[in-house]
């Protein structure tokens, strides 16, 4: 009887576009038609929860943005990770010192639906500096299961990207770029409560629009404006407002991070591993490297 080998390899196999899901605007229907499902019903700081404020949101946000990069995860991963994190927190008050087992839990769920080979729990409790346990963790994604009734497959600005950007006339030598920082700015907004209760095609269309001025120049904003109108149905006035808040997220992230890297190039201080959110980094802005500067502006 032959014996039957695995011989899986480490590399992960990524399904590739399909132009027939692109050029059907059924697709894209159906996401506009979704997604205000899975927007946060309300700013939770004001009325639901009693402990937790805007500042603590942004700390774990950025821990949660660190262990993704660190793990490689998908680019989906962790804004579907805020995600959950907001929908659960507009129900269910928690107090502030259960917020990064929340938050380790909303990755550990997002893992498990985007990724090939998930984070472990054990890597999650490690992160934490073993704050939590794993049964901490199992019983915080019961929780958040019991909150969100299972329905788990939320629409985010990730879904949005390539729809987007198929119905764009781009260079091809310019769509990877484009892309690439588009991910970039859509992190960023998922760390910054501003941006919570904004629709996730608004986002999307903020961010590639973003992108978009920063390589081809401010020429280049009039006609593009009107055609991410016409393709998501938004408000000319609303997508240039969504995307001048982007910019100025950018701009002040990466003026943050130039300071803190002038800062640790005069400390003795050696680095070490993300383990809590007073760790936290803004790794996810090493892709706006100084070489993509001018795409900024």
């Amino acid at each position: 009887m032959e014996r039957l080998l695995c011989l899986e390899s480490g590399v992960v196999n990524r399904a590739y576009e399909d132009p027939v899901l692109l050029k059907d605007n059924r697709v894209l229907q159906n996401l506009l038609s979704t997604e205000d499902r899975y927007v946060p019903t309300t700013c939770y700081f004001k009325c639901v929860q009693k402990d937790i404020r805007p500042y603590m949101r942004k700390m774990v946000s950025d821990w949660m943005a660190e262990v993704c990069a660190e793990q490689n995860m998908e680019e989906e991963v962790f804004p579907l990770a805020m995600n959950y994190l907001d929908r659960f927190l507009c129900v269910q008050s928690i107090d502030r010192n259960r917020l990064q087992c929340l938050g380790a839990a909303c990755m550990f769920l997002a893992s498990k639906l985007k990724e090939t080979y998930p984070i472990m729990a054990e890597q999650l409790v490690m992160y934490t500096d073993n704050s939590i346990t794993q049964s901490d963790l199992r019983d915080m994604e019961s929780q958040i299961l019991h909150v969100l009734r299972w329905d788990l497959s939320a629409v985010t600005p990730h879904d949005f990207l390539v729809q987007i950007t198929s119905r764009l006339p781009l260079d091809r030598a310019h769509v990877h770029t484009v892309k690439k920082h588009a991910q970039t700015f859509m992190a960023l907004c998922a760390t910054d409560c501003k941006f919570m209760l904004f629709p996730p095609s608004m986002i999307a269309a903020g961010c590639i629009g973003a992108a978009i001025r920063g390589l081809l120049g401010s020429s280049y904003d009039g006609s593009l404006t009107e055609r991410l109108h016409k393709i998501t149905g938004i408000e000319i006035d609303c997508l240039r407002g969504c995307q001048e808040l982007i910019e100025q997220l950018v701009t002040s992230s990466l003026s943050s991070l130039n300071q803190s890297t002038s800062l640790d190039s005069k400390s003795d201080t050696m680095t070490e591993q993300a383990t809590t959110p007073t760790d936290v980094r803004d790794i996810n802005l090493a892709v706006v490297d100084e070489e993509n500067s001018h795409l900024l502006l």
